[in-house]
């Protein structure tokens, strides 16, 4: 609905039909500037510059356990969980991750904290994987008992940025295949179409 007096005395109660009118009686209804850019605005044209929206330099997901659990493959589901999760999140905006950090909670409230940088910016699964076991490798867990946990993706820079090298790893050109294929999977399907089997891992 149109708002103000000068073209609903007329009949013009919606942008429809001000777009029906012609530029020049809406000029005149109006006035000059006023009249153009009613005019043009019912027609779908704006001239003005599109600023994006900046996007945010991190993004962080988090796990938390159901119970007090002790380093192990729980843990370690938990992890991948959270990488490809974080790494579907960064491919889906077109960004990609310098660096990651890693935080743990424990029971009794303490907490560990670990950022380390990737060889080259990245949002593969497989390149946030390798530095997410290398952080917690570096927490030393052994008897920590694990109530929660949160994968950071530091220094974000979009994808476009990033030059893909080129690599005559077979292995990896085929896992990045596969990856792809994922994701037009869970754009179908949803988020959780497709998953590691690793991540169905409950704490026992």
């Amino acid at each position: 609905m149109l708002g103000g007096s000068g073209v609903r005395d007329y009949g013009i109660h919606c942008v429809g039909l001000l777009a029906a009118v012609p530029p020049a009686t809406v000029q005149r209804l109006l006035g000059g500037r006023a009249g153009r850019q009613a005019a043009d605005r019912a027609r779908g044209i704006d001239p003005r510059p599109v600023t994006p929206r900046a996007l945010p330099a991190s993004a962080s997901v988090s796990h938390t356990f159901p119970r007090h659990t002790l380093d192990g493959a729980a843990v370690r589901a938990a992890l991948l969980d959270l990488v490809v999760t974080l790494a579907q999140q960064l491919r889906g905006r077109g960004q990609t991750a310098r660096g990651l950090t890693l935080a743990l909670r424990f029971a009794g409230g303490t907490t560990w904290e670990k950022t380390r940088r990737l060889p080259e910016a990245s949002a593969h699964d497989d390149d946030l994987r390798t530095l997410a076991y290398r952080l917690i490798d570096a927490a030393g867990l052994q008897r920590g008992r694990l109530t929660g946990m949160t994968l950071k993706g530091e220094d974000l820079v979009a994808a476009g940025q990033v030059a893909e090298q080129i690599s005559f790893d077979g292995a990896r050109e085929a896992r990045l295949v596969a990856e792809e294929v994922s994701d037009r999977i869970r754009a179908k399907f949803g988020p959780g179409a497709i998953r590691p089997a690793t991540t169905l891992l409950r704490v026992s």
